[in-house]
C-alpha cells in the first residue's frame, strides 16, 4: 500500500486540479494507494464570516487589473475542462476555510475523506458555496454519509482545530510553502499540479522503493 499525503486547501483552485490529476494517475496504477488529505490555508488571516467576490480577492492579491484576471482564471477552466472539472469564478466567493479543514478531519475518521474533500472543493469553485457558513457545511457532509447535526455540533466547538494546526505545522517543517503538495511514502514528494505523468511516476518510483526495502530487510 502506497501512502499519499496532500496537503492543500479548499480555497485553492489547483489543488482542485491536482486532485483530479492524481486520481487518474491512480486508476491506472496498478498497486493499491492510500490518501490522506492534509489541511494547509492560503490565507488565514481571512476574519470568519468576511465573504469577497473571487475577482475582487484575485485584484487585491495581486493588484491586477481586471483583464488579467480573466486570463488567470481561464487558464484553469480551460485546464480544469481538460479533466472534466467545472470551474464557475463568477460565483466563486472567498471565505476563511479553517472549519472547512475541521469538517475534512472529520469526514476522515469516518473513512469519507476522498468524498468530502471533493465535495468541498466542487461546492467552492462550481456552485459558489460559502464554505464557513456551518449550515452549508453541515449540508455538504450530509450528502457524502456524515449527520448533519453531528456537524454542527463539532463546529460549534474547537474540535480538530489542533488537528488543523498540526497539519500546517508540518507543511512549514517539510518545506511545503505552497499547495497542492503531495508526498509518496514519505519518500517522494510532487509539488503543484503537475500532469498526470509526473504523478503516475511518482507512484512508480514509491512501488519500486517498497519493493527494493522488503528484498534488503
Amino acid at each position: 500500500m502506497i501512502s499519499v499525503e496532500v496537503w492543500s486547501d479548499v480555497a485553492c483552485p489547483w489543488c482542485y486540479l491536482g486532485k483530479r490529476r492524481l486520481e487518474n494517475a491512480i486508476d491506472g496504477f496498478d498497486g493499491a494507494v492510500s490518501i490522506t488529505w492534509k489541511s494547509f490555508q492560503l490565507d488565514p488571516s481571512i476574519p470568519h464570516g468576511e465573504h469577497t467576490p473571487h475577482a475582487e480577492a484575485l485584484a487585491k492579491k495581486f493588484n491586477a487589473p481586471p483583464e488579467q484576471i480573466q486570463q488567470m482564471n481561464q487558464r484553469l477552466i480551460d485546464l480544469g475542462a481538460e479533466e472534466g472539472l467545472e470551474y464557475n469564478f463568477d460565483s466563486y466567493i472567498q471565505a476563511n476555510t479553517r472549519d472547512a479543514h475541521r469538517v475534512l478531519h472529520m469526514a476522515q475518521g469516518h473513512g469519507l475523506g476522498d468524498a468530502m474533500k471533493d465535495r468541498l472543493l466542487r461546492a467552492q469553485f462550481t456552485e459558489g458555496a460559502v464554505v464557513d457558513d456551518a449550515s452549508v457545511l453541515a449540508s455538504l457532509a450530509a450528502e457524502v454519509g456524515l449527520d448533519a447535526e453531528a456537524v454542527r455540533a463539532m463546529l460549534a466547538t474547537d474540535e480538530y482545530d489542533a488537528a488543523v494546526q498540526a497539519d500546517i505545522d508540518e507543511a512549514a517543517a517539510l518545506g511545503a510553502s505552497g499547495v497542492p503538495f503531495f508526498v509518496f511514502d514519505r519518500a517522494f514528494a510532487v509539488s503543484g499540479a503537475q500532469p498526470t505523468e509526473v504523478f503516475e511516476t511518482a507512484l512508480q518510483r514509491s512501488k519500486e522503493h517498497a519493493e527494493a526495502a522488503v528484498l534488503e530487510a
